[in-house]
C-alpha cells in the first residue's frame, strides 16, 4: 500500500512550514494533557482510540480497584453459597453488588458511544451481562463482567507502560535553566527562556535548551535524543555574537539539543529556540501524533469490526428465537445467545494492533528513530528495495585528502607545504579539506611559506605565487597539451578509484599530486551486509557525482548498485523504477534535497535530523543521530512489529472463529467464553509489550 505523496520543502512555502511548527509546538502540552470533569473522568484523545483511562475517586486507579472490588464480592457471594444456614438471597445482593462495580465503568463507556451515535465491544458485554442476570445467572453474569472489567483495567496498565517510553521524554529537559541577564546568573523556567540568551550549562547536568556553545569546551551525551552511544565533543562557535536560530547549517561540534547531559566541563550556550520549538518538544508531539495513525492492519480490523459487529447483533437476534425452530425453551435460547455475544465480542483483535504499534514506535524513539505511525512501522518491515543518496549517508559528507604523489625528486613535505601555503589563501570548497589534511600529515610546528596573489581558475583550479616562482594547482584542463603523459597516467588512476585530483606545477616543475575522496562511513560497509541478512535484496546507491567515483564507492561500501550522473529529479525517476520492480522501496537520504524522492518512496528516511526541520518534516522515518547503524535496528524493529502484529491478528480472529461455534452448539457456556476470551485480550497486549525489550 502506497503512502501519500508528501509535498517537499521549497522556498515558498517554508513560511506556512514555520507557522504550522509553531501552531504546533504550542500545542504539544494540551495534546498530551487530558481534561479532567468536575465528576473526576478524565477525557482524553486517546479515548476515541480505545485507550478508556478513567480517574474517579481513587485517582487513576479507580478502575483496577472497582474490578477488584467486583471480584472480591464476586467470590464472597460464590463461597456463602456453599454454606447451607445461610440465605440465597445474600450471595445474589453481592452478586448484584459485584455486577455494578465491575459494570460502572464499562456501562459509562457504552452510554458515551451510544450517545455519540456509534457502538463499542462494551456494549456487548453490558447486554450479554444484562442477558445473564435477566435469565438468573448471575453468577454467570458477575463474573463476565469482573473479568471484563479486570481485563480492561490491566490493558490500560499495559498501554500505559508503552506511553511512559514516549513520555519520559518531556521529563528529559530540566525545568529551569541558569540565564546570565544584567550580568548576574538568574533561574528562571524554561518557558521564559528568550532567544539569543546566553545559559550557563554546569559539569554532569541536563541542558535545558537547543543552542549553540559560546564558551567552554567539553563532551555532551546525546543519548536521549539521537541514540549516540559515544559523548560528542563540543566547542565554541566562531562567532559568538551572530544570530543562529536561522542558520540550518550549524556543525554538530558547536550544537547541543535540550534534555543531552552535559560532561565535566562547564559551558556557555546561546538559546536559538525556545522551549515550545526545541528538538525534544517536536519529537514528543510527533511521537504522540504517530502513536495515532493506524497502520494498514489497524484500517483492516477497523473496517472487519464495521461489519462484524452488527453482524453478530442480527446473529444474536436470530438465536433468541431459536427456541421456535428446535424443542427447547426460551431461557436457553436466551442463554446461547447471550454466550454467543460473549464469545463473537472482538477485544483482542481492537487492541492487538495498536498496542504493538504504540510499543513499536516508544521503542523506536527510545533508539534515536521517529518512526511517524503505524503505516511506516509495517512498510518498513516489507522493504524489499532501499536507495541511498551517496554524499553524507553513505559517505562522510566530507572531502578528505587521501593521497599525496611526490614526483621529480620532491619530498612529501616540500609538497605539502606549497599545496598548503596556496590553498589556505584560496576560498575553493576543497580548500579547507586540502589544508586540514595536509596539516595533520606534517609536523607539528611545520612552517609554511608565505604565498601572495592568490587566484582562482573557475573548473580548472587555483593560481599563486611562493617567491619568485609561479605556482599552479589544478584539474587536467588548467595544464592543457602540456601535461606529461605519466601525470595523465597516474591521474586517470586515482580517479578511477573515486578520488578528485589536482595536479602541482611549482616553477616550471611538476612536483606532484594530490588527491581527494568523500570517504565512506566506517560503518557503511558493515550496515550493508546488516541489511542485507535481513532481506533487503536490492540496495542502491544514488549520486550526482559521475559514474566512475559512484562505482569506486559502491565497490567499497558493499551496495549492489550504483547510479550516478542523477539529477534531483532523475533521483525521483530511480526511485519510482526501483518501486515499478521491487514494490516496497525506502529512500534515504538527508531530508532536504533527497526531498521529492523520499516523497515518491514508500517509506522516506532522514538522516542526522536532530534539529532539522526540514528532515523531520518531510520523512516519515527519522534517524534522530547521524548515524547510519540504527537503519538496521529500526528495520530489525519493524520486522518484528509486524511478526507480532500478524500473530495478534491471528490469535485474535483464532479465538472468535472457535468460540462462536462453540458457544452455538451449546459446548461452551459464557463462563468460559469470558475466560478464554478476555485471557486472549490480555495475551495480544502482554506479547505487543515484547517490542519494549526489543534489541538489536
Amino acid at each position: 500500500m502506497k503512502k501519500q505523496e508528501k509535498k517537499p520543502a521549497t522556498p515558498e512555502n517554508q513560511q506556512d512550514h514555520a507557522q504550522d511548527r509553531k501552531a504546533a509546538a504550542q500545542s504539544v502540552t494540551k495534546a498530551k494533557k487530558a481534561q479532567t470533569d468536575k465528576k473526576g473522568h478524565v477525557h482524553s484523545d486517546d479515548e476515541e482510540d480505545g485507550a478508556h483511562e478513567h480517574g474517579g475517586i481513587f485517582g487513576k486507579n479507580t478502575e483496577m480497584i472497582f474490578a477488584i472490588l467486583c471480584g472480591v464480592f464476586l467470590a464472597s457471594g460464590w463461597g456463602l453459597s456453599f454454606i447451607s444456614n445461610i440465605s440465597p438471597t445474600v450471595s445474589l445482593v453481592l452478586y448484584i453488588i459485584a455486577c455494578f462495580f465491575g459494570g460502572y465503568f464499562t456501562t459509562k463507556e457504552a452510554v458515551e458511544k451510544i450517545a455519540k451515535g456509534g457502538f463499542e465491544i462494551d456494549f456487548l458485554m453490558l447486554v450479554a451481562a444484562i442477558g445473564a442476570g435477566i435469565l438468573g445467572k448471575w453468577l454467570e453474569g458477575a463474573l463476565l463482567l469482573f473479568l471484563f472489567s479486570l481485563g480492561h483495567a490491566l490493558e490500560n496498565y499495559a498501554m500505559a507502560k508503552a506511553r511512559k517510553s514516549i513520555e519520559a521524554l518531556t521529563s528529559l529537559a530540566p525545568p529551569t535553566a541558569l540565564v546570565i541577564r544584567d550580568g548576574q546568573q538568574v533561574e528562571v523556567r524554561i518557558e521564559e527562556l528568550q532567544l539569543g540568551e546566553v545559559i550557563v550549562i554546569k559539569p554532569n547536568s541536563k541542558i535545558p535548551a537547543d543552542g549553540v556553545v559560546v564558551k567552554g569546551e567539553g563532551s555532551v551525551n546525546q543519548a536521549p535524543i539521537t541514540g549516540e552511544s559515544v559523548p560528542v565533543d563540543k566547542r565554541p562557535v566562531p562567532d559568538p555574537d551572530k544570530d543562529y536560530s536561522e542558520d540550518s547549517k550549524i556543525k554538530a561540534e558547536h550544537r547541543v539539543f535540550a534534555g543531552t547531559i552535559n560532561g565535566g566541563s562547564a559551558m556557555e550556550v546561546k538559546v536559538i529556540r525556545e522551549a515550545k520549538d526545541s528538538t525534544i518538544s517536536r519529537l514528543v508531539k510527533m511521537v504522540n501524533e504517530a502513536e495515532k495513525q493506524k497502520s494498514p492492519t489497524q484500517m483492516f480490523t477497523d473496517r472487519f469490526q464495521r461489519y462484524f459487529v452488527p453482524a453478530v447483533l442480527i446473529l444474536v437476534v436470530l438465536l433468541c428465537f431459536a427456541f421456535l425452530v428446535i424443542d427447547e425453551p426460551f431461557s436457553k435460547s436466551f442463554y446461547r445467545a447471550m454466550s454467543v455475544l460473549v464469545a463473537a465480542s472482538p477485544c483482542a483483535l481492537a487492541i492487538g494492533t495498536p498496542s504493538a504499534v504504540l510499543s513499536g514506535v516508544a521503542r523506536a524513539a527510545k533508539g534515536g528513530v521517529l518512526i511517524k505511525g503505524g503505516r511506516p512501522l509495517e512498510d518498513l518491515g516489507e522493504l524489499n528495495a532501499i536507495a541511498f543518496d551517496k554524499t553524507g549517508t553513505l559517505t562522510e559528507g566530507k572531502p578528505k585528502l587521501t593521497k599525496v604523489v611526490p614526483l621529480n625528486n620532491t619530498t612529501e613535505e616540500d609538497l605539502l607545504e606549497v599545496v598548503i601555503a596556496v590553498e589556505k589563501l584560496s576560498d575553493h570548497p576543497l580548500a579547507e579539506a586540502i589544508v586540514k589534511g595536509g596539516m595533520e600529515k606534517l609536523k607539528k610546528g611545520h612552517q609554511i611559506p608565505e604565498a601572495k596573489n592568490v587566484k582562482g581558475i573557475v573548473g580548472r583550479g587555483v593560481q599563486a605565487e611562493i617567491g619568485s616562482k609561479k605556482v599552479q594547482i589544478g584539474n587536467k584542463a588548467l595544464f592543457g597539451d602540456s601535461l606529461p603523459e605519466q601525470f595523465e597516467k597516474q591521474v586517470s588512476e586515482l580517479e578511477e578509484t573515486g578520488n578528485t585530483s589536482m595536479i602541482v606545477k611549482h616553477g616550471d616543475d611538476y612536483i606532484g599530486i594530490i588527491a581527494l575522496m568523500d570517504t565512506p562511513r566506517k560503518e557503511a560497509k558493515k550496515v550493508i551486509q546488516e541489511l542485507s541478512a535481513l532481506g533487503i535484496r536490492k540496495m542502491v546507491m544514488l549520486t550526482g557525482d559521475n559514474q566512475q567515483v559512484a562505482e569506486a564507492v559502491a565497490k567499497e561500501v558493499g551496495v549492489t548498485e550504483a547510479w550516478g550522473n542523477l539529477m534531483p529529479e532523475d533521483k525521483v525517476a530511480a526511485v519510482q523504477k526501483l518501486d515499478r520492480s521491487e514494490k516496497k522501496v525506502a529512500m534515504v537520504g538527508d531530508g532536504v534535497n533527497d526531498a521529492p524522492a523520499m516523497a515518491k518512496s514508500t517509506v522516506g528516511i532522514a538522516m542526522g535530523a536532530a534539529g532539522s526541520d526540514v528532515a523531520l518534516e518531510t520523512a516519515d522515518i527519522a534517524l534522530m543521530g547521524d548515524k547510519l547503524e540504527t537503519l538496521p535496528f529500526a528495520i530489525g524493529l519493524s520486522r518484528m512489529s509486524r511478526g507480532i502484529i500478524k500473530q495478534n491478528l491471528w490469535i485474535s480472529l483464532g479465538i472468535v472463529g472457535m468460540l462462536i461455534p462453540l458457544t452455538i452448539l451449546g459446548i461452551a457456556s459464557i463462563g468460559p467464553a469470558v475466560i478464554v476470551h478476555e485471557g486472549s485480550t490480555l495475551l495480544v497486549v502482554f506479547n505487543a509489550l515484547r517490542l519494549l525489550a526489543y534489541k538489536k
